[in-house]
């Protein structure tokens, strides 16, 4: 690396205290000196390093110079690109970048703009108090995750916690951690005893700086919440937060919530916390529960008036609720997730013999529960039916295992919990935790017990009667009997003919391992396998809840990611799963459409399950989901028209999905006794399965109702409160300050093309993505070689797949600043650059070069320039922190050095883009460079005043960022003062561009030696 000139006298020998952001010289090399430094310690990054090489250095015992960066030499010569490369290799390694915001030049994650908006709100607040109630799929971990890194990295917030479901704690680990750099420790029951045994006798688990994801019912327990609320970090982000305020539901599902609320409660209490409150159901169509919520950001939002005045004001400064088309309205192409769904249903015939199993079943649940003795054991059995009735719905394979399964209701004491125990293991209810251990067997044997003495006196008859069930369910096992099952095939069949990867969702554990063998079997006919001489033409697997989080990570893994053998991902590839998966993995990524095989009896399932491939993230731009039903299937007639089909009619005319209703369960029990128990069929001809004069069709009409006054209420209460704190304009105008300082996707796109085809890199088309590319990449430099076998895996797919979009599959590279891949190749160019002695070849990037072209009439000079800030950011506490910004500025000026006629901005980043008309001589192009180079000092103070209007322009977007500062209580407070931007030392010029006009041919000798306006050459 070319060294930078330095000064005399060594730091101890009584130099000044050098500054954040100066530039001094020690052990050999050239570093920046980074906050947290002190007089007797100086923390540095070497110039052009990473976080990952900072160093401590002591002034006391070691010699730490000042130290100015070297001008370019003239013989260090490029071509036409060699600007823009090493620009953009400078501003891709920026992570201290000159932006309104301090984190963003450090996460690995693009955001798109309208998920600033919650990150401007939050900043306007002195204490951060939100709640953000964006759709599923739009993107709210992002935006949480957004405003968790600003504040810390601002020093805004000194810990982090998440609270989530257990399922979710590994998601959001990794989410944190390889998206916004926040390393976190996880706190569940599977954990605590390791780290009280890892702590410091008579110390908490919990410190208010470090960083945590917790599972809010784990820490919720006496035993640990106290503890938890004394050591609680200062920000706290509460995924799924609609399940921590009560609602009128009875038994253990409200008394969940009620000691989520009262957690939730004693953390806002303190009015210095930051709480962010996440969910994309924040109105369940009852105003207590929402209001509840509310509370915890401010607690007048408990009472005062929503719809005008002061309430309205103070909610849309706390409240972020947006629609996928209210953000295709306000930011179009900078959406980034699926612009439509497209839902169908498909319908099959049960077999005869199917048919007849299940009139035979019907048959049975129906004497069963008639000849009960008592209301308990009435229940039990009841619901003993329904389970045998729902899993001859799901397949085959799952009535024989609920048929040797006992069932779980029998342990129930009363009424009251035999119905509660029936609704979580047969039913999907809405509570969150439920898909977790939902997807087993419910069971319908009923063994012997005191709540059912019957069941230990089964007669011969009705013992074979059971048997005679089991066995004709294995006979029906199979695509001959089974249609449901091949009309399956034959549905994934034709998704993935036309390039659709899709998830089969299915209710129980039996269900997805029995679709997946008979999937397999079918898709992969003669297939041989991993061991075998063939490989399979369509790679399918199974994740069940006999998994845990963990093995279902990895199981998804094996299918999406290359072998251990180097063998790429398939590119065709089906997932069976149940809804274990429906929340917590990432899944759009790999996979685009959902078949729904069993209905799910609560339509929030089936949005959870298609909120998977359809969300943030998703490269397809049309994604499917298919149902499948049985045309003749009572009870599948049944789910549809009063849940399903209703749902999506909804969701249709308003463009909302809204929960169903909490009397929804007990309309479906009516309706499904009156098929069981009275032995009314659906009239299918009809509109609706039940005229509205009966019972079932009078609760049918009324739940109908109620849902739709519900969603009618929703759609009233989104546009009240929509957004409108934060204009659309005031995110453009922030925007463009961010890309002005860290550049554009489209010039990431670019410069990693262009820079790895320099270095013997050979691109290729990326199937499906016209802006992608791929990267055969052997006969790249050893460093950068190496670099991509770290990064992305010994045996990573080959040639390397570049996607043009936020994420990428896993040993593959997204085309982003904050890729790994993608860094590495900026700095190993801005490398190569600052050093003379590599090869030739592998410095694409130069800094210096002269050019011919008629982009110019008049000879004009670039200079590439890098600037260095030091910001005093004044935090809550009063304490006012030091940190660096850098930011590279491309500046021209017309003619000579002595009277530079200074070009605008946009016009000298235009010249990057300017293109040699003809070859310049090395003699010639050597002299005009040394001839700028020695007019630099006399430009140093216009260069030096450019800084300070960039100072300027940096305190300003800081200052809009902010706003005025609220305090939690709404009312006005004073701004912080001592907010400060300062040019730290000498800009340096970094490279020195000529641009020449192309010359007049006379006709005679080729050139009369002028340019078009008469300038000499």
């Amino acid at each position: 690396m070319t060294p930078p000139t330095t000064s005399a006298a060594p730091a101890q020998q009584g130099n000044p205290e050098f500054a954040v952001g100066s530039l001094v010289h020690a052990r050999g090399r050239e570093w920046v000196v980074l906050p947290d430094s002190k007089p007797e310690l100086l923390v540095l990054r070497p110039l052009g390093g990473t976080d990952d090489d900072i160093a401590g250095v002591l002034p006391a015992l070691e010699t730490v110079k000042h130290a100015r960066f070297a001008p370019p030499s003239a013989t260090d010569l490029g071509d036409q690109s060699a600007a823009g490369l090493l620009r953009s290799a400078l501003r891709i390694g920026f992570r201290s970048s000159a932006g309104p915001f301090r984190s963003l030049a450090g996460i690995s994650v693009e955001p798109r703009p309208y998920q600033l908006v919650p990150l401007l709100m939050a900043l306007r607040q002195e204490t951060v108090r939100l709640l953000i109630a964006d759709d599923v799929g739009i993107g709210k971990t992002v935006e949480s995750g957004l405003i968790a890194a600003e504040l810390l990295a601002q020093g805004d917030a000194r810990g982090l916690v998440v609270l989530c479901s257990p399922a979710l704690a590994e998601q959001w680990r990794a989410e944190l951690r390889g998206k916004f750099g926040i390393d976190a420790e996880l706190v569940l029951a599977s954990t605590i005893g390791r780290l009280e045994r890892s702590r410091m006798y008579g110390h908490s688990v919990f410190r208010p700086d470090r960083n945590y994801v917790v599972s809010t019912d784990f820490i919720k327990s006496p035993r640990h919440r106290d503890d938890f609320i004394k050591n609680c970090p200062d920000l706290v982000i509460v995924d799924e937060a609609h399940t921590c305020v009560a609602d009128t539901g009875q038994g253990g599902a409200r008394q969940q919530r009620q000691q989520r609320y009262a957690l939730l409660r004693s953390l806002a209490d303190d009015p210095g916390r930051h709480l962010l409150l996440v969910t994309a159901t924040p109105h369940s169509g009852k105003e207590e529960p929402f209001r509840n919520l509310l509370g915890l950001l401010d607690k007048q939002l408990e009472t005062l008036s929503l719809d005008r005045g002061p309430g309205r004001d103070l909610l849309t400064r706390h409240f972020v609720q947006r629609r996928r088309a209210d953000i295709r309205d306000d930011f179009r192409d900078d959406a980034n997730f699926p612009s439509d769904r497209l839902s169908a249903e498909v319908d099959y015939t049960l077999h005869d013999d199917y048919r007849q199993l299940l009139d035979e079943v019907i048959a049975y649940a129906r004497e069963t529960v008639r000849s009960a003795d008592g209301a308990l054991q009435q229940r039990i059995r009841w619901w003993s039916a329904l389970a045998l009735l729902r899993a001859l719905g799901s397949s085959p394979a799952a009535v024989r295992k609920t048929l040797h399964t006992r069932a779980g209701v029998q342990d129930a004491d009363s009424v009251t919990e035999a119905d509660a125990i029936g609704s979580r293991t047969v039913t999907d209810p809405a509570d969150d935790e439920a898909s977790e251990s939902a997807d087993a067997a419910p069971g319908a044997l009923l063994a012997p017990g005191d709540t059912d003495p019957d069941a230990a006196a089964l007669d011969e008859e009705d013992r074979a009667r059971l048997l005679g069930l089991a066995e004709a369910a294995k006979a029906l096992a199979g695509p001959v009997k089974d249609r449901k099952l091949k009309q399956l095939i034959a549905t994934v069949k034709e998704l993935l003919d036309e390039g659709y990867n899709p998830i089969v969702f299915c209710r129980f554990i039996s269900t997805a391992e029995y679709v997946k063998e008979h999937l397999d079997a079918a898709l992969n006919r003669g297939g041989k396998g991993k061991k075998g001489d063939r490989k399979k033409a369509y790679a399918i697997e199974a994740v069940t809840g006999e998994l845990s989080p963990d093995q279902r990570v990895t199981r998804i893994a094996e299918l999406t990611e290359e072998g251990e053998d180097g063998e790429a991902p398939p590119e065709r590839r089906v997932l069976v799963a149940t809804d274990c998966l429906s929340e917590g993995v990432n899944l759009q990524e790999s996979f685009d459409a959902v078949i729904h095989y069993d209905l799910a009896w609560n339509p929030t399932r089936h949005e959870q399950r298609e909120g998977r491939v359809d969300r943030f993230g998703q490269r397809r731009d049309i994604v499917k989901a298919v149902t499948l039903y049985g045309a003749d299937n009572a009870i599948d007639g049944i789910v549809l028209d009063v849940l399903l089909r209703k749902h999506a009619r909804i969701r249709k005319a308003t463009g909302i999905s809204v929960p169903v209703p909490d009397s929804s369960e007990n309309v479906m029990q009516a309706v499904l006794e009156g098929l069981i128990l009275r032995g009314e069929r659906p009239e299918y001809e009809q509109e609706s399965l039940f005229t509205v004069e009966s019972a079932a069709g009078r609760q049918t009409a009324e739940l109908h109702e109620a849902w739709q006054s519900a969603a009618e209420r929703e759609k009233a209460s989104r546009s009240r409160y929509a957004q409108n704190a934060v204009k659309k304009d005031e995110v453009a105008k922030e925007v463009a300050e961010v890309r002005a300082s860290l550049g554009t996707g489209e010039e990431v796109r670019r410069f990693t093309h262009h820079a790895l085809k320099a270095l013997r890199g050979v691109p290729g088309p990326l199937r499906g993505e016209p802006d992608g590319f791929t990267m055969n990449a052997e006969a790249l430099p050893a460093p950068l070689r190496d670099a991509f076998g770290t990064l992305l895996g010994p045996r990573h797919p080959r040639p390397v797949a570049f996607h043009d979009a936020p994420t990428a599959p896993r040993g593959e590279v997204a085309l982003t600043r904050t890729d790994p891949v993608v860094a590495s190749v900026a700095r190993f160019v801005l490398d190569a650059a600052l050093d003379g002695r590599m090869p030739q070849w592998q410095r694409p990037a130069r800094r210096c070069g002269v050019v011919r072209t008629a982009a110019v009439g008049k000879r004009t000079t670039l200079l590439l320039v890098r600037y260095r800030f030091q910001l005093t950011l004044p935090g809550r506490d009063g304490v006012n922190r030091q940190q660096l910004a850098e930011d590279a500025r491309v500046l021209a000026f017309r003619g000579g050095a002595k009277a530079p006629e200074w070009l605008p901005e946009e016009e000298a980043v235009a010249l990057l883009e300017a293109r040699a008309a003809t070859s310049t001589k090395r003699e010639f192009a050597q002299e005009r460079i040394e001839g700028v180079l020695g007019s630099l000092e006399s430009l140093m103070p216009v260069l030096e005043e450019r800084g300070e209007e960039l100072a300027a322009r940096l305190l300003d977007s800081h200052r809009r960022v902010r706003g005025a500062f609220r305090d939690v209580r709404g009312a006005s407070g004073p701004a912080r003062r001592g907010l400060r931007v300062d040019v730290q030392g000498r800009p340096d010029v970094l490279g020195v561009y000529h641009y020449l006009p192309v010359p007049v041919l006379d006709g005679t000798n080729g050139t009369d030696g002028t340019t078009t306006n008469g300038e000499a050459r």
